[in-house]
């Protein structure tokens, strides 16, 4: 891997809801020239053919954030239940993953079914708990002082990546190749929109 040309004071985390374009925006924060933190272990697929840019340590953060040491100035990716044990000595910028709940729901059925499981809980029950863990986070999140959120709506991404990409750059401090950027969001990876 070549060495990040941008590298800010802080730890980039990209979360948000699973199927939310959480391995679109690390794809795009390397491109972008950030270093990123991930392990290949699950390998791309259909579900994401470009992978899917996890870390194993990062879901035992409770119990182990050593690797936080190593962390400063790169993009690490976190669903957002596991950002309540960020330590709090530190600093972090959080790009939120938002997309249209009805298409969240959608990937994420069409992904277990791939994977030959379903989903016992009905698509409503699951956007009423989704919507509800969601409010929750966010009136945490916005009395930390530790961590600056950004919310990204993923749908208006796919629709004008320039503009979005700018105001990304600019909450990370800037220096960011946005063309680079933007020539990672793939609008035909879109496949399961809202009506």
């Amino acid at each position: 891997m070549s060495p990040a040309a941008v590298s800010p004071p802080f730890v980039v985390v990209v979360s948000g809801l699973p199927r939310s374009g959480t391995s679109m925006m690390m794809k795009m924060m390397e491109a972008g020239g950030l270093g990123v933190i991930a392990d290949g272990l699950r390998a791309a697929d259909i579900d994401n053919p470009n992978g899917y840019y996890e870390f194993e340590p990062a879901k035992k953060i409770k119990e182990d954030a050593s690797w936080l040491n190593e962390a400063t100035g790169k993009a690490v990716k976190m669903v957002y239940q596991l950002l309540y044990d960020l330590p709090t000595d530190r600093t972090y910028r959080v790009l939120f993953m938002r997309r249209a709940m009805p298409e969240i729901l959608a990937s994420q059925r069409k992904m277990l079914e791939r994977l030959g499981r379903t989903n016992p809980v009905p698509d409503e029950d699951m956007a009423r708990l989704f919507e509800k863990q969601l409010a929750k986070f966010f009136n945490w999140a916005a009395a930390q002082r530790h961590l600056t959120l950004m919310e990204v709506d993923y749908n208006r991404m796919i629709a004008d990546p320039p503009t979005l990409i700018a105001s990304i750059n600019q909450f990370l401090g800037g220096g960011l190749d946005e063309a680079a950027m933007a020539a990672v969001v793939d609008p035909s990876l879109h496949r399961n929109r809202a009506s």
